[in-house]
């Protein structure tokens, strides 16, 4: 454990406020029974890379808290921004209203953007963002005359969130079957990413040819294919070549078919790049974003869309609009704090520190690579992620069990263990991070 732990006075035991959770709050993508056992931690403070309870443990923030936290917790100049923020506006609803924040971010966010995303609808989370793109790309179809356009073309494996359209779209069983009933059937495509990397360009190829020839049989019903760009996330950081993504923008805009680019865990650098469809020089139709637009601070989703889209809503008639809402869209202080984001990736220049940060961390990590028990090691800009060569059921459980044990928040998807920290995680750190994991892949 680490030292000079530092209780928080006053406050009460970890477990005492582990305990009133249980109690009290319904935690996701939980089976709370499983808390008789094994208790959630309970957080009282964080700061940069680091978690701490209410006994003074520490632990190794190494998912992001969900993918979501880019700069680290408790970040200054956020913190300062927010505050500055509070000063003047908290919220006012942008149905007839505006204001300077979600301005300045829409500007900014389209001028960072693939070229052509010229106009930003926000929401509050990902599965929004999702929903959000699903009825534009449906909506705009039918205000164009191809109201035959109902089916959204998806991944094997692909991921967008649990609300009942986006998990439509979504190919992961375990979060699907129990609805199934509620979820209308969308095709199902070839995924390019190979979960042996051996097959990677094969598997690429194969998709390609898939997609080509379900878009010249069945464009005429498909109005958007969605994708999780270069990482499918859910299914196990399962990564693949942006020549799939050059291919399907240039076959989706033959057969006037939407391109979805669900940037949602990619975006803000997460790949190498600050959008990954930039490593495919693409734009898509809509391009989904959420989890790092705020550095982890404050719910909020966008998604930006091309002006053609833009146009199709723009008429005399109210009906003609896009009328989907949510009473937060836009909040000024989720705005302020993705713009103070955007501030340090400009006056830090982190893409270019994470290109340095991501060789830093390979070489780190190759005694994981070349350990007995791991298979297909793959990185993919400031993503790590591995398999482990395991039969055993409760294989995630233990092994997020036995990192806590050590100090570390991992979380592994079925036997796929991955590190996705903050960017400001030291190499020190990262040593440690990568020497714990190494003692539990030798523990059993």
């Amino acid at each position: 454990m680490s030292a000079g732990r530092r209780p928080v006075a006053g406050a009460g035991s970890a477990r005492d406020w582990a305990q009133r959770s249980s109690n009290a709050v319904w935690h996701p993508c939980t089976q709370m029974k499983q808390h008789e056992a094994a208790p959630p931690v309970a957080i009282a403070r964080a700061a940069g890379a680091w978690l701490h309870d209410f006994d003074g443990r520490r632990y190794l923030d190494a998912v992001g808290s969900w993918w979501v936290n880019l700069l680290g917790h408790a970040n200054p100049r956020i913190n300062a921004a927010l505050i500055a923020q509070l000063a003047e506006l908290d919220h006012v609803m942008l149905a007839g209203f505006t204001h300077r924040p979600v301005i300045e971010l829409s500007e900014r966010l389209s001028a960072l953007a693939p070229p052509g995303l010229s106009h930003a609808f926000y929401a509050s989370d990902g599965a929004s963002a999702t929903e959000i793109a699903l009825k534009m790309s449906f909506h705009y179809w039918r205000q164009r005359g191809a109201a035959g356009k109902v089916h959204y073309a998806r991944l094997a494996g692909g991921y967008h969130g649990e609300t009942v359209g986006a998990l439509a779209v979504t190919d992961v069983a375990l979060f699907r079957d129990a609805y199934a009933p509620l979820l209308r059937e969308h095709p199902v495509l070839p995924s390019p990413a190979a979960r042996d990397l051996h097959g990677a360009d094969s598997a690429v190829g194969d998709a390609i040819v898939a997609l080509e020839a379900f878009l010249a049989a069945h464009h005429a019903s498909t109005a958007a294919l969605i994708v999780e760009p270069l990482v499918q996330g859910a299914a196990g950081m399962a990564m693949y070549a942006p020549r799939y993504l050059t291919r399907a923008r240039e076959l989706t805009a033959h057969y006037g078919v939407h391109l979805i680019a669900d940037e949602i865990m990619t975006g803000f650098g997460r790949t190498g790049s600050f959008f990954a469809c930039e490593q495919a020089a693409i734009t898509p139709d809509f391009l989904c974003l959420s989890k790092g637009i705020t550095g982890g601070y404050l719910p909020l989703s966008c998604v930006l869309a091309t002006d053609d889209v833009y146009q199709a809503f723009y008429a005399d008639e109210f009906a003609q609009g896009f009328l989907h809402s949510h009473s937060y869209t836009g909040n000024a202080l989720a705005c302020r704090a993705a713009l103070a984001v955007l501030d340090i990736f400009r006056d830090d220049d982190v893409i270019a520190g994470n290109r340095d940060t991501a060789l830093r961390w390979a070489r780190i990590a190759q005694p994981i690579g070349a350990h007995p028990r791991v298979r297909n090691f793959r990185q993919c800009g400031m993503i790590i992620a591995f398999d482990v060569e395991t039969t055993e059921a409760g294989f995630a459980r233990w092994f997020a069990a036995e990192a806590l044990a050590r100090e570390l928040v991992l979380r592994p998807i079925g036997n796929t263990v991955y590190f996705m920290p903050p960017y400001v995680v030291s190499d020190a750190d990262f040593v440690l991070l990568v020497e714990r994991t190494l003692e539990i892949l030798d523990s059993r």
